[in-house]
Order: C-alpha cells, then sequence, then structure tokens
C-alpha cells in the first residue's frame, strides 16, 4: 500500500478514463458534498489507526485465524481487510494527490510509533509464547530441525524487527524534518545561488556557513542569566562535591551492603540514569557540574598547571581502556554492592583530577583521561542542545578569539574548542568557559538535529575528520558493545553461562572468566564485526581507498544505538530503584542523631511502572532507526552512483542484530541491583 500511494494513483486512473466518463460520471460524485465528507472521515488519522489496529490484532485472534487457516474464502476476505486498512493507515503518512493534511506534520510521528507498538506486542506474544498459539500449524510439516512452537517463534521474531522498520523508517524521516531548522527566505536564496556558482567542495563549505538558527537556551532572559553565570556553576559543582564526600565517608565507614549504603545506591543506580536521560534530554549537564574538576580548580591554586600534554598522548586510547577495565571491574569486583570499593574509586578519581590538570595545562584529564567524560562525550552526539555560535559573520570580524585564548577575566575554551570550526557536542564539557569570554554575547545553548554531525566528514576543531580517528571509532565501539554487554551481565542466562563456565573451569576465578568473556565481547566481537561490514561495504558500494576511514566513518553512526541501550538499561534501574535513597538518608539522619520518627523505612517499595518495557522497547526502536539513518547516509557519501543500499546493507544487518540483541535483554529477568527486595 505504500508503494500504491506513493505512486499517486489518482492522476493516472483519471488520465486514463476515457474524458466523457471521467466528466459525467466521475467529476459530479468526487464533487458531491456528501461524498467528500466521507472520504475526509475515512482517512482521518484517528479512523485509520483504529481501524488498522482492530484489522490487524481481530485477525490474529486464534479463533478468526484458524477460520482463515481453514476457509479459503475466508482467507482471502482476511487479506483484502488487511489491504484496504493499510492502505488507509499510511494515507496520513503519504498525502497522495489531492489530499490535504488533516493532522499537523509532528503529529504523525506518535501515530506511526503508537502503530509499532501494537506490532510490537502481537509480535512479542508469538516469539515468546511457551505454547503454540495457533494448533493448526502443529499438524503441517516443519522444516528440519523445527518445530511448531520455534517457527512459531521465529515467525514473530521476523514480524517484529523488520516490521518494525516499516513503521520507523518513515517515523524517524518525520522526526528529522521537523527537527531540522527552518530557513529563511535569505538562506535559501543563498543556498541557491551556492548550488549555481561554486564547485561541490566549496558548495558544502558555503551550506556550513550559512546560519540556521534554532532556539537559545541563554535566550531565555531569566534561566539564560543564571545557567551562564559562573557563580551557578561553582554552587552546582560544590553542592555535588559535598554529596561526593559524603558518599566516600558513608563508603568507608557505613553498613558494606550495597542498598544501605549511599555508595551502593547514588552513584550505580540514581546518577547514571539521571546523567542519560540528562543527556538525551539536554545536553551534558554533569559535566557542567562535575565535583571532579571542581576539586581540580581548587587544586591548581597550589599546583603550577604549566606542563604540556604529551603529543603521543592526544589520542582516546588511554579512556578506551580505562573504560573497558570499567566495565569489566564492576562484574568482576561486584563494584555495585561494595560501598567501601565505591568510596576508593571516587577518592581515585578526585586523584586523578587533581594530578593531571595540576600539572598540565588546560582540561588534559577531561580531553584525554576521564572515562566518564568520554562517555558523556559520545552520547551526546545524539543530545538537542549544543554549545555553538549564534552568527558566523559576527566570529569572522572578531580579532580577539577571546573564545579560545580567554581574557583577563574569564579563561577560554580548555579543550582548544574553537567555536566557528566547532561541530557537533565531542570534547564539549558544557562548562560555558567560551560564553562567558565571548565579547559580543555570539555564544549560546542552541537546538540541532539529534546526531546531525555524524554521518559528516570534514574538519572539526581539535577533533579532526572522524575518518581519521581511529581511536575516536574504537571509543564509540566500546561504548555501544558495552552498554549491550554491561546490561546482559546483569540477565539470568548470561549468569547462568557465567556460572557454568567457572564450575566447568574450577581452576578459575570469577574475575578471569569474566576477563576473557569480557575480552571477546568488547574486543574480538566489535574488531570482526567493524572490518567485516566494512570490507563489505567497500566490495558492494565500489568505495574507494582503504578499510579503515570507512570503518570509522560507519563506527559514528552505531552510537544512537549504544546510547538508547544505555537508557533503557539506566532507565530500568532508575525506575525500579527510585526510592531507595529515601531509608538510606534516614539512617544517616539517626546516626547524626538528627531527629527522624521511629527506623528506616527499609520495607518502603518503588511502585511498578507496567510501561517501563515499552519505554525500553521504544527507546530501542528510536535508537535503530535514527543509526540506520546516519549510515545511511554516511554510504550513500561514501558509495559509487546507485550502490548505496548495497553499500548500506552490512550495517544494516550488523544494526539489526544488535537491536535483536537489546530486546532479548530487556525481556530476560535482570538482576535488581541497589535494592533489598
Amino acid at each position: 500500500p505504500p508503494l500504491l500511494l506513493l505512486g499517486n494513483p489518482f492522476l493516472p486512473l483519471l488520465t486514463g478514463l476515457p474524458r466523457p466518463f471521467v466528466r459525467e460520471v466521475i467529476r459530479p460524485f468526487l464533487l458531491w458534498n456528501a461524498c467528500k465528507r466521507f472520504g475526509r472521515w475515512l482517512t482521518n488519522p484517528k479512523v485509520t489507526w483504529i481501524l488498522f489496529v482492530v484489522m490487524t490484532l481481530g485477525w490474529h485472534a486464534p479463533p478468526l485465524y484458524e477460520l482463515t487457516l481453514r476457509s479459503p474464502t475466508w482467507h482471502i476476505v482476511e487479506h483484502a481487510c488487511f489491504l484496504c486498512s493499510s492502505t488507509l493507515f499510511w494515507w496520513p503518512v503519504i498525502l497522495p494527490w489531492p489530499s490535504r493534511p488533516q493532522w499537523p506534520e509532528w503529529a504523525i510521528i506518535p501515530y506511526l510509533l503508537l502503530a509499532d507498538v501494537q506490532n510490537t506486542v502481537v509480535s512479542a506474544f508469538l516469539t515468546f509464547s511457551d505454547r503454540v498459539v495457533y494448533p493448526t500449524y502443529g499438524l503441517v510439516p516443519q522444516f528440519p530441525g523445527m518445530n511448531p512452537l520455534s517457527d512459531q517463534h521465529a515467525a514473530g521474531a521476523i514480524m517484529w524487527v523488520p516490521g518494525s522498520i516499516f513503521y520507523l523508517i518513515p517515523a524517524g524521516f518525520l522526526a528529522m524534518r521537523f527537527l531540522s531548522p527552518r530557513r529563511h527566505a535569505r538562506e535559501e536564496f543563498l543556498l541557491m545561488q551556492a548550488r549555481l556558482n561554486v564547485s561541490r567542495n566549496k558548495r558544502k563549505a558555503d551550506q556550513r556557513e550559512l546560519v540556521f538558527t534554532g532556539f537559545d537556551l541563554l535566550s531565555l532572559r531569566w534561566v539564560g542569566r543564571v545557567i551562564r553565570s559562573l557563580a551557578f556553576r561553582r554552587v552546582v559543582q560544590g553542592f555535588l562535591f559535598g554529596l561526593a564526600i559524603l558518599i566516600v565517608c558513608d563508603g568507608l565507614f557505613g553498613p558494606q551492603i550495597g542498598p544501605m549504603n549511599l555508595a551502593g545506591t547514588l552513584p550505580w543506580t540514581h546518577w547514571r540514569g539521571l546523567t542519560v536521560l540528562a543527556l538525551l534530554v539536554v545536553g551534558n549537564f554533569f559535566c557542567f557540574a562535575c565535583p571532579f574538576t571542581f576539586a581540580r580548580d581548587l587544586g591548581r591554586r597550589i599546583l603550577p598547571a604549566n606542563r604540556q600534554w604529551p603529543r603521543w598522548l592526544r589520542t582516546k586510547w588511554i579512556s578506551v581502556g580505562l573504560l573497558a577495565i570499567y566495565l569489566w571491574s564492576y562484574e568482576a569486583f561486584s563494584l555495585w554492592n561494595s560501598p567501601w570499593l565505591t568510596a576508593w574509586v571516587i577518592i581515585g578519581y578526585f586523584v586523578a583530577a587533581i594530578v593531571v590538570d595540576g600539572f598540565f595545562r588546560g582540561a588534559s584529564f577531561c580531553k584525554y583521561v576521564c572515562p566518564i567524560g568520554q562517555f558523556h562525550f559520545v552520547q551526546s552526539l545524539v543530545s538537542p542542545f549544543e554549545v555553538k555560535t549564534r552568527d558566523l559573520d559576527v566570529c569572522h570580524s572578531c580579532k580577539s578569539f577571546d573564545c579560545i585564548k580567554g581574557n583577563q577575566q574569564q579563561r577560554g575554551c580548555e579543550l582548544r574548542l574553537f567555536q566557528p570550526k566547532k561541530e557537533s557536542n565531542l570534547d564539549c564539557t558544557f562548562c560555558l568557559d567560551c560564553v562567558r569570554a565571548c565579547p559580543h554575547d555570539n555564544i549560546g545553548i542552541i537546538t540541532v538535529t539529534p546526531g546531525r554531525t555524524l554521518a559528516r566528514d570534514y574538519f572539526r576543531s581539535s577533533v579532526g575528520r572522524f575518518a581519521e580517528r581511529t581511536d575516536l571509532a574504537a571509543l564509540v565501539l566500546v561504548l555501544v558493545f558495552g552498554a549491550f554487554l554491561n546490561a546482559a551481565s546483569m540477565t539470568l542466562p548470561v549468569e547462568n553461562v557465567l556460572s557454568f563456565s567457572r564450575l566447568t573451569l574450577d581452576l578459575i576465578s570469577q574475575p578471569v572468566i569474566l576477563l576473557i568473556f569480557f575480552s571477546l565481547v568488547l574486543g574480538l566481537l566489535p574488531l570482526i564485526s567493524i572490518i567485516g561490514c566494512a570490507l563489505a561495504s567497500r566490495r558492494l558500494g565500489s568505495i574507494a581507498g582503504t578499510v579503515r576511514p570507512i570503518a570509522c566513518r560507519f563506527a559514528m553512526t552505531l552510537a544512537p544505538l549504544g546510547a538508547a541501550m544505555w537508557l533503557a538499561h539506566f532507565g530500568f534501574h532508575l525506575f525500579t530503584a527510585l526510592l531507595t535513597p529515601i531509608p538510606v538518608v534516614q539512617r544517616l539522619f539517626l546516626g547524626l542523631h538528627i531527629a527522624v520518627n521511629g527506623s528506616p523505612w527499609w520495607n518502603l517499595h518503588t511502585p511498578a511502572i507496567p510501561q517501563l518495557l515499552d519505554f525500553q522497547c521504544l527507546t530501542l526502536n528510536l535508537g535503530l532507526l535514527v543509526s540506520l539513518y546516519f549510515a545511511w547516509k554516511v554510504s550513500v557519501s561514501l558509495a559509487a552512483k546507485r550502490k548505496a543500499v548495497a553499500a548500506w546493507l552490512p550495517w544494516g544487518v550488523l544494526l539489526s542484530l544488535l537491536y535483536i540483541a537489546g530486546i532479548w535483554i530487556v525481556f530476560q529477568p535482570m538482576e535488581m541491583r541497589g535494592m533489598l527486595h
């Protein structure tokens, strides 16, 4: 049906009919007011969506489905209903001529996503059912090695993943078009001139020079003034610094049971969940409020900070290694359930930040060492806000370059991000030093299309080109595969496999088993997957050049799906353990002899959220969609003419496999960490 409607069938049909018949029969009928009212009612999105869902769910009900299997006539009726209802469903999305929209464009996005929810419900029911839903299939011959139940599970999975893509791709296209900044008439004229008068490479540069302004958070009268204030940042940093000290003290001297200690609840459950939410809703807020840089600034009052960071260390490899070690040690030493170890991790973090930035200029710790910062940088690639210039013409006329050099009142960007050449949130801590240093007030926190730079490959200030940054691609891959590995390690099937391996190889300890497992999933698996997909893309798409830049370009497009997995996982723990800090704080008050009625509420339960699984599935759906979209954009820019689909296909398969793994993970029993019950 979508292809039929995309062909605008009415015009060729009317043109192909005899003119007298069209004039005397068809025209009066189409102009009849009752007919027009009925047509608008029939194609109303509310009507089409309800009709589509009723037909899908109704015909998949076992009694009706069994009827269609036994009766050829009813089988034809079923497919006729599917054809008519699906044609009407896609009508408000495609709007074939001469239709007019009845809903605003943005409303079609939830229209499609809600339709995908019902597809997910039916597919999940078939995939995870422990019995054969349609008895007739139990009586027919099966493929070798399959039984009726496994055949049903396979059918449900096929209906789930490819079926969801048909809803998510148009929803993503509409979302990108809606989020793209609107261009003014003069900007359109300038863009047209650029297309007519300059070469292809120059045209790309000119398009970047055009000013597409979005909503600026700093333009809000009171909110903007508060956010840009250095005093406000220091207050927030000071609060988190004090909270970190409290967590360390409780971790060292409090009860060594994770859910009863601040060090076992706030860092591993609430801070991580809120961080990912903030990154995907606003931006890199937690780097803005970082307590470690607060301690570093205090340390610089004593330490010299006069050395240059070694050139050979100006990469992401240190942070890649630290991230891999963190992901392994989190499971190997049960950091989530060891307040004492958690406290020493925080102490080590403070010492590292003070020592590195106490002896080296700039923000070397943030840019090259801090694994938390690298996590924030990569996830903020899909954030809706970005610290960027408001008007590039003002930057071109500026002679001071205070945004990067600083001045007597305010330091410039310590991460060496030159605003006119800055793209995306990569390496940006949202410290707003550039905002306060700019003499022209030409930098804001401005809305952008999430992930807009993932498919582009031009020089970025202090970052360079994605195609030349193997270390950056490795960082993204560790975080993407680490997202699925970190979540899977908490599920019952993976825990059973690891326990079986430990019992089988009884001479190997649990940390060693986990080291082998993590090395395979974080090291070997990404390497084989990325190189294999890059080789396939180069061959299928006739892409010129070596494998490395192809792999680096496409690796960046995996970031949205990784961010979705982090959100689905951390969001689960955040919402299931939302109230656990309350009895912990009550215990602290009692220990400090502050008046608290009774004893801590250790039996306090967080109310169950039935929609949590739907939220996780929707998050993964959106992550898959965005990653597929940007992988397609990269393939279009790299592949030979008419071979973009072939170049994109290996990455589409890889992303789909990761998505299936994510869906499998969220449907598994998961360890309820950070909770007593």
